[in-house]
């Protein structure tokens, strides 16, 4: 069965965006950069809300993006390849290929999409992953904490509920940034 691995970047304090709603505060690196397209190559589909698919898919909309460095073009690549699940009540349509819309997260569907995968899948957006951490559907967090404290915003992990964590890997980058990687236990 394939994993769902919730994957973030977060300030020091725990927030994936300021109280503007901004996360122009993350260091730019090509090392994490790299590890980040890493992880996106092990998975064969992503899970978005609206406002993180919106972000995302100019690394399939814009070309430009990709032609800037040989590390945007592989990110670029990587994203495009996997399936994406997009979860709004408010989004039209899609902008992207192989990319499905649906209009409410069904834990069960999720469940099946595990089952059958071939590849882990990714859940993205605080909002959407609390949702899987609530339906015990998220296997592993991968926490880029980034050496910033920014004092408030969005969090991006989920409140009111409790999850326990083993530590399977962390990971020290010359910027500064932590990567951590935890299991859920007992879930």
């Amino acid at each position: 069965m394939a994993k769902l691995i919730y994957a973030t970047n977060m300030s020091l304090d725990g927030y994936i965006e300021d109280e503007r709603g901004a996360f122009d505060w993350f260091p730019v690196d090509d090392e994490v950069f790299a590890v980040h397209t890493e992880l996106l190559r092990s998975a064969g589909t992503f899970l978005y809300g609206r406002r993180l698919y919106e972000a995302m898919s100019v690394w399939e909309t814009d070309p430009a993006l990709a032609a800037l460095s040989d590390l945007m073009g592989g990110f670029a690549t990587a994203w495009r390849a996997a399936s994406k699940v997009v979860y709004s009540t408010t989004l039209d349509k899609v902008s992207t290929a192989d990319t499905r819309l649906e209009r409410s997260f069904d834990p069960d569907r999720v469940r099946d999409l595990k089952a059958t995968a071939t590849s882990d899948l990714i859940v993205g957006g605080a909002n959407l992953a609390a949702q899987a951490f609530q339906a015990g559907l998220v296997d592993e967090c991968q926490l880029f904490v980034l050496p910033v404290v920014v004092g408030g915003g969005k969090p991006g992990l989920p409140t009111g509920m409790r999850v326990d964590l083993e530590l399977l890997d962390e990971r020290r980058f010359r910027n500064g940034v932590v990567r951590l990687r935890y299991r859920t236990v007992g879930q």
